[in-house]
Formats: structure tokens, sequence, C-alpha cells
């Protein structure tokens, strides 16, 4: 069956994938320090964006349908598996000595793009996981409140699908190299930090699906799909 032409579908689909490879690309090169009511934060500044990923993904679950957004995420992995590879190629290529700029710009390459093994692989999985959590606790808490309580099903995807992200990307990026409690303590406050921001920012978001809602003239209830992951013509 071929996929109703959308005015804004493929946009999202563009803007989630910037989202995700500019929080995962440039994001983690920096640790920020706020403190905030007296309170010290430490945290990753791709942390501030990446949770504007969760939003683009509750838009296309809750306006297009789990199918839809099950295309749209497979597209941010295939993005950040080239993304991953292409870091991997121009960091290895032997820089050009004839070249005196180069004798600054490799090693910034290696800081910035020559993340571990574990951390792409851990960062890769984890979106993956999280985001199809995400989006399948959305689609079926649609079924189940027949699209009422729009706000809630956003937090309460997200509440999950942060979790799975935090307990997947931690532990096969640093376990053994941080400690158990350093380990669980960056868990416990990345998923507390990216689901407060979600909720703050529900107001605008549920209001934004209903101005998209009404533009396309589509409200998807994902009665009768198939939630396999790796099923992605529709």
């Amino acid at each position: 069956m071929t996929r109703p032409a959308f005015r804004y579908y493929d946009l999202f689909m563009a803007a989630f994938v910037v989202v995700l490879l500019c929080s995962n690309m440039i994001g983690p090169g920096k640790v920020v320090a706020l403190t905030i009511a007296g309170f010290p934060l430490l945290f990753n500044a791709g942390n501030l964006f990446f949770p504007i990923s969760y939003i683009f993904g509750d838009v296309l679950t809750e306006v297009y349908g789990f199918a839809a957004a099950r295309r749209v995420i497979w597209a941010g992995f295939g993005a950040l598996l080239f993304a991953a590879v292409m870091s991997n190629v121009v960091v290895g290529l032997p820089p050009a000595s004839e070249e005196p700029f180069n004798a600054v710009l490799q090693p910034a390459l290696e800081v910035v793009f020559g993340s571990p093994w574990r951390i792409v692989a851990g960062s890769m999985l984890a979106f993956w996981i999280g985001d199809f959590a995400n989006a399948y606790v959305l689609a079926r808490m649609k079924l189940a409140a027949e699209g009422r309580n729009m706000a809630a099903r956003f937090v309460a995807s997200t509440v999950v699908g942060q979790a799975v992200d935090s307990v997947v990307f931690y532990p096969v990026a640093f376990a053994g190299i941080w400690t158990t409690e350093v380990l669980l303590r960056a868990m416990a406050f990345n998923w507390v930090f990216k689901v407060a921001l979600e909720v703050v920012l529900t107001p605008l978001s549920t209001r934004f699906v209903g101005w998209v809602k009404r533009q396309e003239g589509v409200d998807v209830f994902d009665e009768g799909t198939n939630f396999n992951p790796f099923r992605i013509d529709g």
C-alpha cells in the first residue's frame, strides 16, 4: 500500500536526524558545569539537545503512527552508523605533514571525533532501543486512552524511553571503567534531567502536535499495527 503524501513528514524526519547527529557528534565534546539554586550540575552538553529528538519522535508517533516513526528511527540509526564510520576513517587517515594546520587539526579531530568503540556502540544501541521503547509505549497508550491525555502520554513514554536509553548506554560505554556508584549516579541524573526537559516542553509540544494534525488532516491510531521494529516497509 502506498504511503500517503504528507506536507511535513519528510521535514520532521530531516529535523529528527539533524538533532540526533548534532547531539551525538557535537554535544559530547563538552562537559558543562552549572550551579542552579546552589546545586552544582555537571552534564554533557549534548543532553540539552538530545531530548528534542524525543519530542520529534512523539510528534511522528502521535500524528503519523508507529510505522512512520519506525522508518525515521531507522533513518536516524543509519545516519549515526555512517557518521561513526566516517569519523573513524577521517581520524584514521594519515595527515599530510606538509600542511602545517594538520599539526593542530589532527589532535583536535581525535579528541572530538575519535570516540572509543564502546561509547559509539553504547550510544547507537541506546538510541535504537530507547526510541523504539518511546514510540511503542506512546502508540499503545494512545490506543488504551482512545487519544486522550496527550501530555501524560508524552511524559510517560519519555520516562520509559529515557530510562531504557540510560540503562543501556552507561553500562555498555563505561562499565568496568567507572565505579558502580558513579555509573548509577550518572544514569539517574541523566534520566531525571532529560525527563524534566520533556515535562517543561510538553505544553509546547502538545500544542504543536495539535497544529500538525490539523494541517495534515490525520491522526493515526495504531490498530492492527505490526510493532516489529525490524519491519521498515510500513
